[in-house]
């Protein structure tokens, strides 16, 4: 494996963070990294965040560009967590969380007949139950080989101060897919929603579901615990129906998994946090002076059909920072860029989401 650093986007006075994003190429050969922005002087998941986006010429990155803001004049709070993707008539679109004052949130998209010069009005990709939260992770939606767009979210049951408690969320989340048949003008929920067996003794329930189709059409999507490992389900039939979740082969703390499937080779790359994050993991080594949440080291693999992994590479190692909510793009067999948080202590960042990172990465 040979890495490639490109950029990295630290975070600022005024600019506290900058995380979760997803690369699109455009029509006159450049990629866009669109991505959560923040804007102030906090960082944390509800601050207030807007959508950017940077282009990529191959040689040279621009300045960021401001695509999305929370509308004024509601109670919108933030933009967050960026898919991209180029749909079926040629449009441009960015998906993105809306999170809402009194902890609530819906997911929606919106097009561009020109590579983000102007954007659509926003399209809801799927409608939140009242009081309800909902998470979908960056370069999360896909489109399967039917044709149809796919997206999947974790949803949990919200108070907003209902009943004289304190807004609060649930942390134990719940699964459901989201189905486009006519090019993303409009969504359906298309299954049921998946929970975790035994989820009593776990903290988070499922979180920041991911799909890939596998080369038979089966479905397969994985979710983030805090039991140490990714849990794994099946469908059969475009995702209406799962299989009860299991732990899969992908040990790791409470942080994502990415698996995409290369256009140009038909193989699948994972890149997640192999480690889990366990009481005892430095004992006999120095902890973090930041928060990190154990996502050292990040690492990817190979498999030719979704199942069957080969050994992982560690793409980063650094004890005293957090590698987390990688985007990946391939440009080739062998080749994909690759975004992903990289905050650490040692640059001076306050947590592991602060700053976000992108290389190009060349396969043996």
């Amino acid at each position: 494996m040979t890495y490639t650093h490109l950029l990295d986007l630290p975070p600022s006075p005024g600019n506290p963070r900058n995380s979760e994003g997803a690369f699109l190429p455009l029509t006159d050969g450049r990629i866009a990294w669109i991505y959560s922005r923040y804007r102030g002087t906090s960082a944390d998941d509800h601050a207030y965040a807007e959508i950017a986006a940077i282009y990529f010429d191959g040689k040279t990155f621009s300045e960021p560009e401001i695509l999305v803001k929370p509308t004024p004049g509601t109670d919108e709070t933030n933009c967050m967590s960026v898919s991209a993707a180029r749909m079926d008539n040629g449009d441009a679109a960015v998906f993105y969380l809306i999170k809402h004052k009194g902890i609530w949130s819906e997911y929606v998209m919106r097009r561009s007949p020109d590579d983000f010069k102007t954007l659509g009005e926003p399209v809801r990709v799927l409608s939140p139950f009242y009081p309800a939260y909902y998470v979908v992770n960056n370069d999360r939606v896909i489109r399967t080989s039917d044709g149809r767009w796919l997206a999947s979210a974790a949803w949990t049951a919200s108070t907003m101060g209902y009943f004289g408690q304190r807004d609060r969320v649930d942390s134990r989340e719940k699964i459901a897919v989201y189905e486009s048949r006519d090019d993303g003008h409009s969504w359906t929920q298309i299954s049921d929603f998946l929970s975790l067996p035994g989820g009593n003794r776990s903290r988070t329930g499922l979180q920041e579901p991911g799909l890939a189709e596998l080369p038979n059409g089966v479905l397969y999507a994985y979710f983030r615990t805090d039991l140490g490992r990714h849990y794994e389900s099946f469908s059969p039939d475009g995702g209406r129906t799962w299989s009860a979740p299991e732990p899969s082969p992908f040990t790791g703390p409470a942080s994502p998994l990415l698996i995409k499937r290369n256009p140009y080779s038909g193989r699948y790359l994972a890149v997640w946090n192999p480690v889990p994050e366990v009481p005892f993991r430095y004992l006999n080594a120095k902890a973090p002076s930041v928060w990190t949440g154990g996502r050292t080291p990040l690492v990817l693999a190979e498999s030719e059909n979704g199942i069957d992994w080969g050994e992982p590479a560690v793409i980063e190692d650094d004890p005293e920072a957090g590698f987390c909510y990688p985007a990946v793009h391939f440009t080739g067999e062998r080749e994909f860029l690759l975004s992903y948080c990289a905050g650490s202590g040692a640059k001076g960042d306050d947590m592991c989401l602060v700053r976000s990172r992108i290389a190009k990465i060349a396969l043996d």
